[in-house]
């Protein structure tokens, strides 16, 4: 079979962008790549995707205006210290599971099925330096509680 030049580029390009897609990997709203991060629970060890909200602005606009999680995807908020955490649900028109970790990457706290755009304080109820947002009703259906261990390189057990 002979190809002309054309016919042949087409078929480059076809075959350069297949390769692309089939390599993407997911990103947050910024362009950077999820990090996967686990929950080890009593039921076995739980695989997320995770965006980093690790400066300032990223951490004030966290989920806000944004549509649900899907069950596999989270939220890692990062602090350059430990210390007592307190979030809202301004702006955020989904429930969500927020849980407080600490350094070593064990489970603070966990405040459950969080109010819609609400103002209300969110305590951590003891010093956290990682804030994990997931979907309302996962940290029930994993089974997480507080002393469980979340692993991800940020914390350092």
């Amino acid at each position: 079979m002979k190809f002309t030049r054309r016919t042949l580029a087409f078929i480059a390009v076809g075959l350069t962008l297949s390769a692309c897609a089939a390599g993407k990997q997911a990103v947050d709203e910024r362009g950077r790549p999820l990090e996967p991060l686990s929950i080890v629970t009593a039921s076995g060890e739980h695989s997320f995707l995770v965006e980093i909200a690790d400066d300032e602005s990223s951490r004030a606009r966290g989920l806000m205006f944004r549509p649900p999680l899907e069950d596999d995807r989270g939220m890692l908020f990062q602090f350059p210290r430990a210390s007592e955490q307190s979030f809202w649900m301004r702006n955020t028109p989904s429930s969500l599971d927020i849980i407080y970790i600490a350094p070593d990457g064990k489970i603070i706290s966990i405040a459950k099925h969080t109010t819609p755009y609400s103002d209300a304080p969110i305590p951590s109820y003891g010093a956290a330096n990682g804030v994990l947002e997931l979907r309302a009703g996962r940290a029930d259906e994993i089974g997480a509680k507080p002393g469980d261990v979340v692993k991800h390189n940020f914390f350092k057990p």
